[in-house]
């Protein structure tokens, strides 16, 4: 695997120039074996341009090799190393090459059936769909006391870790840490680690804890994120495999990952109307949040957005919708990356729902291989577009006279 291992050298090369910079990697999960992970340390790359100049130059020994993966792989670090030096290619050319997926969105109409479906499980808690829908449906989770929370974790992640490894054929070991992390960003919680090796870090400007949180943060970080990277890590050591084995959040593996993560308690405990009831809004967000994803990238308005967004959303503030918009708007990481949410979010949704017998086939395989977008088309093909069939919710209505300041509603 001379290819991979080259790919691989010039990723760890270039991850080692972003931390010695200060910013964030670019190297996520090592799934490489403990000898691989033990030899002699690559060096950072000098600049970003040697790192362009050096993934150019595997593109034809990537192509001899006939590996999809690999060549998908190179596709994606060269988009998203593009659009850290100034490009900026239009949206949906920049979500196939880093994701592997398109960016097409979801209908009006389909957006709007999920929404009714979480309103039927809040329904059934008693929670109404207002500007206080978050703050009910938290009190119904049971708040906890930040301090209790590593350790609730760890209980919740142990009670439910004999369902998750029965729904996805794993029984590969994994050891976890968790660390509180106080950074101004927009993440609650993140995983990382090589190997067995699992760090959950918190960070608490924005995680509030609760007892169904916590059976949410086990599932989809520790059992979802974790177990699965372990399990694809013990692979590695066991044989070679055909693709990089550092996990990136730019990569064409990330609507995998995220996708399974954040639909996992509909395989594992649907019984749990709380946690069911938190996974359906969220299902309903990630899409809304696709809509502003599309439209914010196509240069409608700020105010067009945020109209629509306090529509769909009505207990969602002015604060939230603005750091919503220009991540996905400015960013270039997470205007690929935050895309794999919905885009995952939806199709494992869909799978849930979907005969039994795909189900474990689609889980099984997900534990052994990180599938890209395509591979999880063959394994159903029956199955939805990952990121959408088209036909998004238009924002704006331009055959609609307006002046300055006006627009149309949502869903017009």
């Amino acid at each position: 695997m001379k290819a991979r291992d080259e790919l691989e050298s010039v990723i760890l090369a270039w991850h080692r120039l972003e931390v010695e910079r200060g910013g964030a990697g670019v190297v996520e999960f090592d799934c490489r074996p403990p000898d691989a992970r033990a030899a002699a340390e690559v060096p950072p790359a000098a600049d970003r341009m040697e790192v362009h100049a050096r993934l150019g130059g595997l593109a034809a020994d990537i192509a001899a090799t006939g590996e999809p993966y690999l060549a998908a792989r190179l596709a994606a670090d060269l988009a998203y190393l593009g659009a850290r030096l100034g490009e900026r290619p239009e949206l949906d050319a920049y979500v196939r090459a880093t994701q592997g997926c398109a960016a097409a969105g979801w209908p009006a109409s389909y957006v709007e059936q999920r929404r009714d479906q979480a309103r039927e499980h809040l329904d059934r808690l008693g929670i109404g769909w207002d500007a206080g829908t978050e703050d009910a449906l938290r009190a119904a989770e049971e708040p906890l006391d930040a301090r209790d929370a590593p350790h609730a974790i760890r209980a919740a992640a142990d009670a439910l870790e004999p369902r998750v490894r029965k729904a996805v054929g794993s029984d590969a070991p994994y050891e976890l840490s968790i660390e509180c992390a106080d950074v101004d960003a927009y993440w609650s919680y993140w995983l990382d680690g090589a190997g067995r090796r699992v760090r959950l870090r918190l960070n608490p400007r924005n995680a509030r804890f609760t007892r169904a949180g916590v059976r949410q943060f086990a599932l989809h970080e520790v059992l979802g994120h974790g177990l699965q990277c372990a399990a694809l890590s013990d692979r590695c050591a066991t044989g070679e495999v055909p693709w990089v084995r550092l996990l990136s959040v730019h990569g064409p593996t990330q609507v995998l990952l995220e996708g399974l993560a954040q639909a996992l308690p509909l395989f594992v405990v649907p019984e749990d109307e709380v946690l069911v009831a938190r996974v359906r809004v969220d299902h309903y967000l990630q899409l809304v949040r696709a809509e502003l994803h599309l439209a914010v990238n196509s240069g409608v308005p700020v105010e067009v957005c945020a109209r629509h967004a306090r529509a769909r959303v009505p207990f969602w503030t002015d604060r939230h919708i603005a750091d919503m918009l220009a991540d996905r708007g400015v960013d270039p990481r997470l205007r690929s990356y935050l895309w794999a949410y919905p885009a995952g979010f939806d199709w494992f949704a869909r799978l849930a729902e979907a005969d039994a017998t795909v189900i474990t086939e689609v889980l099984h395989a997900a534990y052994r291989d990180p599938l890209t977008p395509e591979g999880l088309r063959r394994i159903w093909p029956a199955g939805p577009p990952v990121g959408g069939p088209g036909s998004p919710v238009r924002l704006w209505e331009p055959d609609v006279p307006r002046g300055p300041g006006r627009a149309a509603g949502p869903g017009s």
